[in-house]
């Protein structure tokens, strides 16, 4: 757990993560001359990738100030990502005036208030420390909330930490402002998303291939309602069509034309409560990008929600756009379907508590069900791995299985 009195080091570390994600928040970054031009136009978009590429030295050398005039630019059109770094470069130089963090804060809200969760607990973090904001320690603690609701680990620590030295009264407020807080996105990056006729998607969640030959499982819900269905891999984007759904048990299979690694299904039956688990997938694409987030934990239960025996209770930390994602064993087998999870809203407007990462996936007899139910799938399906290998090397076999899937 990292202690939350070193507040340079927690940000400028979490700068050095971000910068990463920053990079591919929009997608692959384009040509330098044809993004200078976009850039140049106003396209705020452009902007932000131009800014990215001076900063990083992405086809373009490295140029702090014109990274910085860009970052600008695009964070006055309501670019959180932008916003964010221009708190990161106004906090490293809040030494040397006050106005500098004050105005660090300022950027760190704009992009909290969007719902950017590193943002978030840069927020909290400077209104615990008094840091460009008078202290309020309740508004630490909601930030905190808001931020941890997202699975963002320091501030699932942070929140933890401070509600231990908040009286009752101030705990239960901070739960208050953080329950009616909404997220409002300025600007949403998602061109490089876009169906054939320019329309950006109505949805996004995770899938992940069955077979070889395009068959995919996601949950029913990711393309329920929707007229086209699109799959990206790290090679393109391919047409997707609904084969057989299972609305009951949220799947649903899809098949893409064209050959895919592919993942075992394993026998959930066989899995035990404890079991180490975890997921990839791609969560809030318009905030964290198109790279694909790994996250782990155990079977904290072999029944959901009122003992639902369809599914497990999980401890893998997930976000919207993870549904549809694989839950994986140690030995790479699929054993369940992420599907959701307890939301914090809704949780402590009813209880009054926060719910403690509870997540939930359908379990994988349900996946063999609606692939047996399509004989072409059923008689491709991979066969089960019994021996636990290095957690890298089934990592890497979930990462090249697993896709977007976007519905139009």
């Amino acid at each position: 757990m990292e202690a939350v009195g070193c507040p340079i080091a927690a940000i400028v570390r979490g700068v050095v993560a971000l910068i990463a994600v920053a990079a591919m928040a929009f997608g692959q970054l384009p040509d330098f001359k044809e993004t200078k031009a976009r850039a140049e136009q106003g396209d705020p978009e452009a902007q932000y990738n131009l800014a990215v590429m001076h900063d990083m030295g992405i086809g373009a050398p490295k140029n702090y100030t014109e990274s910085g005039k860009w970052y600008a630019k695009a964070a006055a059109q309501g670019v959180a990502e932008a916003q964010f770094q221009l708190g990161v470069r106004y906090y490293e130089h809040g030494k040397q005036a006050k106005k500098n963090y004050e105005t660090a804060f300022s950027w760190f809200y704009k992009a909290a208030l969007q719902g950017m969760a590193e943002a978030q607990y840069n927020v909290g973090l400077m209104y615990q420390l008094g840091r460009g904001v008078a202290t309020n320690r309740v508004e630490a603690y909601k930030w905190y909330i808001v931020s941890a609701a997202q699975g963002y680990a320091k501030s699932l620590a942070a929140r933890e930490n401070l509600a231990g030295d908040l009286p009752r009264k101030d705990v239960a407020e901070g739960e208050r402002r953080a329950a009616a807080f909404e997220p409002k996105r300025t600007f949403q990056p998602q061109a490089n998303l876009a169906a054939a006729n320019g329309d950006p998607p109505r949805g996004s969640g995770t899938g992940f291939f069955v077979t070889e030959d395009g068959y995919l499982i996601t949950n029913f819900h990711v393309v329920s309602g929707a007229t086209s269905c699109m799959v990206k891999t790290r090679v393109g984007k391919f047409p997707a069509r609904v084969v057989k759904s299972d609305e009951k048990n949220d799947l649903a299979l899809l098949k893409v034309i064209g050959t895919f690694p592919a993942l075992p299904v394993g026998n959930s039956k066989e899995a035990k409560l404890g079991d180490p688990v975890f997921t990839i997938g791609f969560p809030n694409l318009d905030v964290q990008g198109v790279e694909p987030k790994l996250t782990r934990g155990d079977i904290n239960s072999m029944a959901g929600i009122k003992d639902d025996p369809r599914h497990f209770q999980i401890s893998v930390p997930v976000q919207p756009g993870n549904s549809g994602g694989p839950l994986v064993d140690a030995s790479g087998n699929v054993v369940g379907v992420v599907t959701m999870r307890l939301g914090d809203w809704r949780t402590l407007k009813l209880t009054g508590a926060l719910p403690q990462n509870v997540n939930y996936a359908v379990k994988s007899s349900h996946v063999r069900d609606l692939v047996d139910a399509v004989p072409e799938a059923a008689k491709k399906l991979k066969v089960t791995r019994g021996d636990v290998r290095p957690t890298g090397e089934v990592a890497k076999q979930v990462e090249d299985a697993v896709a977007i899937v976007l519905s139009y």
